[in-house]
């Protein structure tokens, strides 16, 4: 396995050899995009439209040398994450997570893409509240791109739909599909507001108001905020 020495940190430390693998710029962006399936070059270009070209090959080379991501020998031009690789989904989570609250509007050219939303359910799912809710289809149009997430119990299985969406393989674990769809048309800031908690704004296409509260209990990704310490500490000073 590659250890980069010469751009290296020089430290003995789990989070700089993490950095020296996949730090680089556009990396777990790469990553993040195929921890929803495996994908071909050209794919990954689209969903990254901004990424040259040099530097996805860079990039994609660099991966595969530290053992994170590996060519799909069947597929041209197609690669997929590695067991190594697909460890780093807890992190991407917390990513997004983390940065989802400090969104703000849209700037321009900033898009939705499947990858990027699918993810994005992903971080906000709530398994423990899920598991005690009836088994729910739920279908998101936002920004141009669409993805289907069912949830049943704890577990959740979210791909993307329609057009532009890769074809995805056959979703027999569940199997027949849920008979409660709850389908929501919304804008990528209204989408930041309903992951908060706050669905006022969103077009309900198919379902009901239950499907809708459904969904706030099974996904949400709480408003970023100081803590109690913190707020305190700055009214003191």
């Amino acid at each position: 396995m590659a250890t980069r020495g010469a751009r290296g940190f020089g430290q003995y430390d789990g989070v700089a050899r993490a950095l020296e693998r996949v730090g680089d710029r556009w990396a777990l962006l790469i990553v993040r995009d195929l921890l929803v399936g495996p994908r071909r070059y050209g794919d990954l270009k689209t969903g990254l439209p901004r990424i040259p070209t040099n530097i996805l090959s860079d990039r994609l080379k660099e991966l595969q040398e530290s053992g994170v991501v590996r060519r799909i020998p069947t597929v041209r031009g197609g690669y997929e994450l590695t067991e190594l690789g697909r460890g780093l989904e807890p992190v991407v989570i917390a990513l997004a997570r983390w940065g989802w609250p400090m969104l703000g509007e849209p700037a321009d050219g900033e898009a939705v893409t499947h990858d990027a939303l699918a993810v994005a359910l992903r971080a906000a799912f709530r398994a423990d509240a899920a598991a005690s809710l009836p088994p729910t289809e739920y279908v998101l149009h936002v920004g141009g791109v669409s993805v289907s997430a069912i949830v049943v119990g704890g577990t959740l299985d979210v791909v993307p739909v329609g057009p532009g969406a890769l074809q995805q393989p056959r979703r027999s674990v569940f199997e027949p599909v849920p008979s409660a769809v709850l389908e929501l048309q919304l804008e990528p800031v209204v989408l930041r507001e309903v992951l908060a908690g706050d669905s006022t704004r969103a077009a309900v296409l198919a379902g009901d108001d239950d499907l809708l509260d459904r969904f706030e209990l099974t996904f949400r990704i709480e408003p970023a905020g100081p803590s109690t310490d913190a707020a305190s500490a700055a009214t003191a000073a």
